[in-house]
């Protein structure tokens, strides 16, 4: 799906992401009902349940929701030591002003060390393997123990994100026979304008990098703006080819 935005190279615009995208589907105000719905099956029947969250506008949404029906479903944050300063601030404003706990994980630093130290502090931009291994050390290995004793956990993965998670199920149970966990993707049927609709409907705080064209936000080194008609992920791990473009935090078995 390509993305409609201004390049900031050519300074045209002084638009920010809910004058750009706030364009509801006609079905948006089911989707929402939905949404709703597979939030409070996920606390009924599916407990103990997490969000988790990198703060980009896809889980804004859901921690709203999660906040604005005062669900029991605490939210975890994976802060690698890498993200950006606005990432980083609206972290401090979500634990400030979120009614469920908002927990944080981060990876081991004698780890993050050894592998700066052996590979180099750009290593993710010589081989995916590195990279692969960077995102080993500072996303995977803090979300395993985001996720331990958890029944379930909730994510804002959206079929319309990339051709990796065009068939993205609201309840997916991969993982269920050998972990015994479900994945959760309420956001599973939304629209990038849905997103944005719903943001501006309810006053969502946002990460303003969404104001500076970055639609998918991960770590500093691995996300750059996007320019008119790139793809939805196009600024994430920009380097590699688009079926390389995950972490590991959602990957295709």
């Amino acid at each position: 799906m390509s993305v409609s935005s201004v390049n900031l190279a050519t300074g045209v615009g002084q638009q920010n992401a809910i004058s750009l995208h706030a364009k509801p589907s006609a079905s948006y105000a089911d989707k929402v009902a939905e949404t709703l719905a597979l939030l409070k099956q996920a606390v009924q029947e599916f407990s103990p349940v997490t969000q988790a969250s990198s703060l980009g506008a896809e889980d804004v949404v859901i921690t709203h929701l999660i906040n604005h029906n005062a669900l029991n479903i605490p939210v975890f944050v994976l802060e690698t030591g890498a993200l950006h300063r606005e990432t980083l601030a609206l972290l401090e404003r979500t634990q400030a002003h979120a009614t469920v706990p908002v927990n944080v994980y981060r990876p081991a630093t004698e780890k993050v060390i050894a592998f700066v130290k052996t590979h180099g502090q750009n290593a993710m931009y010589d081989s995916l393997e590195l990279r692969k291994a960077c995102c080993q050390v500072r996303k995977l290995e803090p979300l395993a123990q985001a996720l331990k004793g958890q029944r379930a956990w909730v994510t804002g993965l959206r079929r319309e994100q990339s051709t990796n998670r065009a068939d993205v199920p609201l309840i997916d149970r991969t993982d269920e026979a050998t972990k015994g966990q479900l994945k959760l993707n309420p956001l599973a049927n939304w629209t990038w304008g849905d997103v944005w609709h719903y943001i501006a409907e309810n006053k969502v705080d946002y990460n303003p990098l969404h104001d500076q064209f970055f639609p998918s936000i991960g770590c500093a080194p691995c996300t750059r703006a996007i320019s008119l008609g790139e793809e939805f992920r196009a600024g994430r791990w920009w380097w590699e080819d688009e079926a390389a473009k995950e972490c590991g935090l959602h990957a295709k078995k």
